[in-house]
């Protein structure tokens, strides 16, 4: 099984290292919002986490690491995305001896109300509509022998704008193993391979002339306007994490993730993680290193964690911001607690 997961990292980093091509096919998938990075600890981090993930966050990052907990775990997150845009993220994981480790999450995104545009009405119409995002998914992970660990997260995908909506349903798989060398760990996930995604609904009925040159045709004929079927954003995590520093008061993660999607340029993600008499956690990192025209950059955060008795074991409160060049910056806070 070692030497199985070591071929599998040295394929995967061969094929994701060399920065190559200039076409970047940033804007041409469905549902992009699936790769807006959830939890500020892993955030913080600057997004270096497919190999350390060992909480709720990890149904999205590497699902093989809720096979890690050995406590109940739910997890709200809200991020503050720039131009008043919303997002959210909720998971719960349970334990189950024997079995494994199941979990379910939800993701939404706000875009909020805007006004209708229209060529003879640049300026708005008068009519406000809705547009967001959401995926449920339902996790299962557990450990094929004491050192790796492998999981996957199976969800449902809807996009909404006014009267339309594109449906889907993707996979998500991950591994997870860990070596004898100071905490050393490796991590692969493959997030949202799944079906293309078009957009239907009564917004795209239209009446169509179909013979415009000849005359006593119906110009009132019901037609319905075709839209394109869109892949997913299909995204490969290749990382390694060690711990510098492993103590009973002081903790040092040091980790790095190499990215491969579909829809824009190979790039690498740093981070680290201090830990101090695990209460006081701070973080920093830089995300999306070697991206072409990548806007986002530096990464840093903070967490803090309390013992509880009763129903709760403890509770984690997180927050992380990210510098996004142009764009102002993302906040994001998360409170997580264990029972």
């Amino acid at each position: 099984m070692r030497t199985i997961c070591y071929i599998m990292i040295v394929i995967a980093v061969s094929w994701i290292l060399p920065l190559h091509g200039i076409i970047t096919k940033v804007g041409t998938t469905a549902a992009p919002f699936l790769t807006m990075p959830v939890g500020p600890r892993a955030l913080g981090m600057g997004g270096a986490f497919v190999s350390v993930a060992d909480d709720a966050t990890a149904m999205f990052w590497n699902v093989a690491g809720i096979a890690r907990l050995t406590h109940n775990e739910a997890v709200l997150v809200h991020t503050r995305w720039f131009a008043g845009i919303a997002f959210e993220y909720a998971g719960v994981v349970l334990p189950i001896k024997r079995f494994g480790t199941i979990g379910a999450n939800f993701t939404y995104l706000d875009i909020g109300e805007m006004e209708q545009t229209t060529e003879l009405d640049p300026e708005g119409t008068g009519v406000w509509f809705h547009c967001g995002s959401f995926a449920f998914g339902l996790s299962y992970a557990r450990p094929l022998t004491d050192r790796f660990v492998i999981g996957f997260n199976v969800k449902y995908i809807e996009e909404r704008i006014m009267n339309c909506r594109a449906t889907g349903f993707a996979i998500d798989i991950g591994t997870l193993f860990r070596t004898q060398f100071k905490g050393t760990r490796f991590g692969m996930s493959i997030s949202n391979y799944g079906t293309k995604m078009q957009m239907t609904g009564s917004d795209l009925l239209v009446q169509h002339d179909i013979a415009p040159d000849m005359a006593g045709n119906n110009p009132f004929i019901n037609a319905y306007l075709a839209t394109g079927r869109f892949d997913l954003p299909l995204l490969l995590r290749v990382g390694v994490s060690v711990d510098l520093v492993n103590t009973a008061t002081h903790r040092l993660t040091v980790a790095c993730d190499a990215l491969h999607p579909n829809d824009n340029t190979e790039s690498l993600n740093l981070g680290l993680e201090y830990v101090f008499n695990n209460v006081l956690s701070l973080r920093a990192g830089y995300k999306s290193l070697f991206m072409m025209d990548s806007e986002e950059g530096f990464t840093f955060g903070v967490g803090l964690t309390t013992s509880m008795r009763g129903v709760l074991h403890s509770m984690r409160i997180d927050y992380a911001y990210e510098s996004f060049g142009r764009l102002s910056n993302v906040q994001n806070i998360s409170v997580t607690t264990r029972f």
